[in-house]
This record gives C-alpha cells, structure tokens and sequence, in this order.
C-alpha cells in the first residue's frame, strides 16, 4: 500500500515461523475484532514453509513479509514494527503467532483503557490456553508469584484497581503500543534472537517513565509456559532451566546480559547464589552449573554469536 493510513490507525504486528495452524487461529481472531484493524503485518520467519496464504485468506487488508534470513521473535518483532511505523499507524498491537484474542473486544478494551487513562502500553492478562482462569505464565509482584487471573486482579498491593494492573505487561502477547511509545524506548533488539528479548523491551519501558500496564478486563490466550520453571527449596523459588538445549543456550547468554543492564543490576546480585543452589544443590550437576556460568559471562560481555 502506498496511502498513509488514516490518525488513529491500528496496525497489529504478528511474528510467525513454520506454525500455520496456530497462525489461522490467531489471525481469525484478529479478524473478529470490533475495533477495527487497519492493517496486519505478518513477519514470517520461515518463508521455505511460507504462511502467505494464510495471511492472505485471513480477511484483513495485509502485508505478508517473508525473512528467509530468521530475525528470531527480536528481529521479527522490530522489522514488523518498523514496518507499522513507515504504514503511519498511530497504534501497533503485538501478537505471537502462537496465541489469541479471547473474546472480540480484546482491542476494543485496549484501545479504550489506553485514551481514558493516558497510558502509553497496554497488555490483556495472558492466561493458559486450555484453563482460562490461571495465568499463562506466572507473574511476580514484590514476593508474591501470582498464578491465577483473580489473584492477580486483587493485587491491590501493586496498584491494581479493578481494570489495571500498573507497571507490568506482556509486549509480546496481546500489546498494544502507542506509536509515540516506540519512538521513545525503541524495538527488539535484534541480538537477543529469542529468549529475553520482551523483558528487555519491558525493561526500557519501566526506565522511560512512561505509563503502562495489564489490563485485567481484556484476555489473551496462550499455550502455559510453566515447565521451564524448575522448584526449589521446596517450591519457595524457582529456576529457568529448559530441557531443550537451544532455548537453555538464549535463555542463559540474554539473562546474563540483562542483569548487567541499568534497571536489572539489583537483581542480578540474586542470579549466582540462586542458580548455585539449583544447579550444585537441587540437581547436583557441576557441569551444568559451569555451563550456565559460561553462557550468562557471553551475555555480559556481550558477546550475542548464534550456537
């Protein structure tokens, strides 16, 4: 399209790569929406199993953009945004290709919520999938690890006052952005690949000032990503340790760089003696500890090569 799009303008963004049934869901649901969508940029990942007829069958005006070099969810995310930026959206609403709107009003709540409060983000509450009622991912607020939608709507300790939840958001799963909000803080960045790239971004946000948080009335369905959290002492802490040994490789180089960015440093003092504990102590594996301690010096350092 060669137009400028109309002031207001929702652009929605989704990053996909070789997951063309889950990509048809999401996008229908994006579909249905009641606030309208000016436009959907698909950043397809994997373009030698292209989701292009997906994207164009999906019924909204659309711009499939293949990679076939693979950006990862950071670089993804960041071209498609840019992308929506070059569109003029004044809005870009962020979706994985693996998750959904609940309902048809999810935008509609966002959109709403963003003008009335003056917010510059805005997430639905990500819950699982197959149990609507338990959050997709747990949430800690202070001390406390929230694991239910209610529980996390009465937080009232942090703010959350019945259709809010100030100062934490999902970017990467249901967001919606202010174009004026990217300027300020910026996209993905394209070194992380995968694997911490949203909690940098939520990182810059927090660091910006700018007001941001969950909406609690607006859900967005994802499949549960808890089994990557391991317990230990007795489920009082936990760790992140992936079975899969290339999402542990990302997992562990990009924590190490995070906790040694302004904003993180503080918890970065916690990560050795709690991985330690994990790794020499609950799982008594020297060698994994050692790997773990290479991996986060690469992150700090720097040092973002591809296994």
């Amino acid at each position: 399209m060669s137009d400028r799009l109309p002031p207001e303008s929702v652009v929605a963004v989704v990053v996909t790569r070789h997951r063309t049934g889950p990509l048809h869901e999401s996008l229908a649901a994006l579909a249905k929406q009641t606030h309208p969508i000016a436009h959907l940029v698909v950043v397809d990942n994997g373009p030698d199993q292209p989701a292009r007829e997906v994207v164009e069958s999906c019924g909204l005006p659309a711009t499939w953009l293949p990679s076939w070099h693979n950006l990862g969810g950071a670089g993804g995310f960041a071209l498609g945004m840019l992308h929506a930026l070059a569109l003029g959206a004044d809005w870009v609403w962020l979706a994985d290709d693996d998750g959904r709107a609940a309902d048809e009003d999810v935008l509609a709540t966002l959109v709403e919520l963003a003008r009335r409060r003056g917010l510059a983000a805005v997430s639905p509450t990500v819950v699982d999938a197959d149990d609507p009622d338990r959050l997709a991912f747990t949430v800690r607020r202070g001390l406390t690890w929230h694991r239910s939608r209610a529980a996390l709507a009465a937080d009232t300790e942090h703010g959350a006052d019945g259709e809010l939840l100030p100062g934490i958001a999902a970017l990467f799963n249901g967001a919606l952005f202010r174009a004026s909000a990217i300027e300020a803080i910026g996209v993905p960045d394209l070194r992380l690949f995968v694997r911490g790239d949203e909690v940098e971004m939520h990182r810059r946000l927090v660091r910006s000032g700018l007001p941001f948080g969950t909406a609690l009335r607006a859900a967005y369905l994802h499949p549960a990503g808890l089994s990557e959290d391991k317990p230990m002492l007795g489920g009082r802490l936990h760790a992140r340790d992936p079975d899969d040994e290339t999402k542990r490789f990302y997992t562990y180089r990009n924590r190490g760089y995070l906790v040694s960015q302004p904003g993180m440093r503080r918890t970065g003092l916690l990560e050795l003696p709690r991985f330690a504990w994990y790794f020499l102590v609950t799982r008594r594996s020297p060698k994994r500890f050692a790997e773990w301690l290479r991996l986060v010096r690469a992150g700090r350092a720097e040092h973002f090569r591809r296994p």
